[in-house]
């Protein structure tokens, strides 16, 4: 992945598509930080599943800073960080519409029902079983929808 990251930097380089360029730039710096936080030297290659880690939380971290511009009447800012979620996005893997959730929720529901209190539990479960193709945010709301 960081050598992917790499390439798409030159390219972008190459191509003058500076905003793209700045946010692999910052992808690239993240990969270096997490390398640093884990004790490692930023020399070392990152895997690519803490490749992953770093790039969701980016696009968490954009997704936050939307929300709060947009509240705060910062519309400028949030085209800004709007602009970098969907390159940031773009390195991820597809995710699961809500649709596609919601039809494996009502299924692990029909094999077995819960109690509503246990809503956190199931949510974990679900996530583990769908792993990296959904949103955390968009399986809570969908099983705090089904499960009243």
């Amino acid at each position: 992945m960081q050598d992917k990251i790499k390439a798409e930097i030159k390219a972008a380089m190459m191509a003058k598509e500076m905003d793209k360029l700045q946010v692999l730039r910052l992808i690239s710096a993240a990969f270096t930080n997490e390398l640093v936080s884990q004790g490692r030297p930023p020399t070392d290659p990152l895997s690519d599943e803490d490749c992953m880690k770093v790039i969701k939380r980016m696009a968490k971290q954009r997704k936050d800073s939307i929300d709060q511009f947009t509240a705060g009447g910062r519309e400028d800012l949030a085209e800004s960080e709007k602009a970098e979620l969907s390159i940031i996005e773009a390195m991820l893997p597809a995710q699961m519409s809500e649709a596609d959730i919601e039809a494996r929720v009502k299924a692990k529901l029909a094999e077995s029902p819960i109690d509503p209190a246990k809503k956190g539990m199931f949510v974990g479960q679900m996530m583990k079983e769908l792993g990296d193709t959904a949103d955390g945010a968009v399986v809570k709301a969908v099983i705090d929808r089904l499960v009243a």
